[in-house]
């Protein structure tokens, strides 16, 4: 398949039984034991309906181990659905000649590509052109990639569309290409014309709340009829793998993370209400307003928003001033006794926190008792 060219969507459409419970992943992004842990922790069993929407590999040290896992989980249960996602077709870069690939693969610390060449001892230094190492993936990974492939672009059910990035935003929605479908950015902003409550993964959403409490919780807006659910699993450094259920008609989630360190609340502390939000890319350029001892009041240019930026986030090139990373702008409170997790206590004053229910943002650093 050739990446410029235009395919429509091939949509399949399913029709389940109400009294079961739907659970939806996307994004697991090579990362098994997070997977694991969530269907553990949501209590996953064979009665459930379980869509995985795309993404199953790249970013994360285990794409093969996920796609085997997976296939093995659909081939024993009939319940268990799967789209494909970008991440899961990154072949066809090397299958249609895309040179770009190569630097991609250089400069990638984990990707099904180069886990398929280590498990030969491969390396790309080993070919001599992409063709060569086309026909090395299709004589050793021949299955893998047929599968991969086979994958459906969404799942249509009576309710709902289950689809790994978006869906155009025209009355016959049917006509969506799959570029759109597999890589289609910001789509909450975009909105779209289906009737149904349309479910995506691909865009973490927590770029969208650079003026709400930073979170990677999934983003409900049953008003603009759109789900997204990527955590920022593999991307994000306080990311998550979320699980969002629905379950007699209403939504839940549940989430896991990497590991981090607990520490338990030992001071109570009120949040500032006014200062909150995520300075996520592309929208790193700030014009200082306001310099206090442990943050900075600036304007991000390309939003137009006010963001108190913590002092050590802050970095000057060429006399402009850039927040250095994806970093909550969040003041949050905490009481007494409460466990949270710690993001970043390398900094004055402060400690960036994540809290039980996925929130995160600063505290004092004298409430965990620094």
């Amino acid at each position: 398949m050739k990446m410029g060219a235009i395919y429509m969507i091939e949509v399949q459409r399913l029709t389940l039984e109400k009294s079961k419970r739907i659970i939806i992943i996307s994004d697991i992004h090579g990362n098994l034991p997070l997977f694991k842990r969530l269907l553990e922790k949501v209590n996953h069993t064979n009665q459930d309906y379980l869509f995985i929407n795309g993404d199953l590999c790249e970013k994360g040290p285990s794409s093969l181990d996920v796609v085997a896992y997976v296939r093995k989980l659909a081939s024993t249960n009939e319940n268990v659905f799967i789209t494909k996602g970008n991440c899961d077709v990154v072949h066809r870069y090397v299958f249609d000649g895309n040179e770009g690939i190569l630097a991609y693969m250089e400069n990638r610390n984990y990707s099904i590509l180069n886990e398929m060449m280590a498990q030969h001892d491969k390396t790309i230094k080993d070919f001599t052109s992409l063709k060569e190492l086309a026909n090395f993936y299709r004589e050793n990974f021949r299955s893998e990639i047929d599968w991969l492939e086979s994958l459906p672009v969404a799942y249509e059910m009576e309710e709902h569309i289950i689809i790994h990035a978006g869906i155009n935003n025209q009355v016959d929605w049917y006509e969506t290409e799959e570029t759109t479908a597999l890589y289609a950015q910001s789509f909450w902003e975009k909105g779209h014309q289906s009737e149904k409550t349309v479910i995506v993964g691909h865009w973490p959403v927590v770029n969208y709340r650079s003026h709400q409490v930073s979170s990677h919780n999934p983003l409900i807006d049953l008003e603009k009829r759109i789900i997204s659910i990527d955590g920022g699993n593999q991307i994000k450094r306080d990311g998550q793998l979320n699980a969002l259920i629905i379950e007699n008609g209403d939504y839940s989630s549940v989430y896991v993370d990497t590991p981090k360190m607990e520490v338990k609340i030992v001071k109570e502390h009120l949040n500032n209400p006014n200062r909150i939000g995520t300075v996520t890319y592309p929208n790193y350029e700030m014009k200082i307003i306001e310099r206090d001892k442990y943050f900075t009041r600036c304007e991000n240019v390309n939003l137009g928003i006010t963001q108190w930026i913590k002092n050590e986030y802050l970095v000057e090139q060429e006399g402009k001033y850039f927040c250095k990373d994806d970093v909550s702008v969040t003041f949050l409170t905490v009481h007494i006794g409460e466990y949270v997790k710690i993001v970043d206590d390398n900094c004055e004053g402060y400690v960036l926190i994540k809290k039980v229910s996925g929130e995160v943002g600063w505290i004092p650093q004298e409430c965990i008792g620094k």
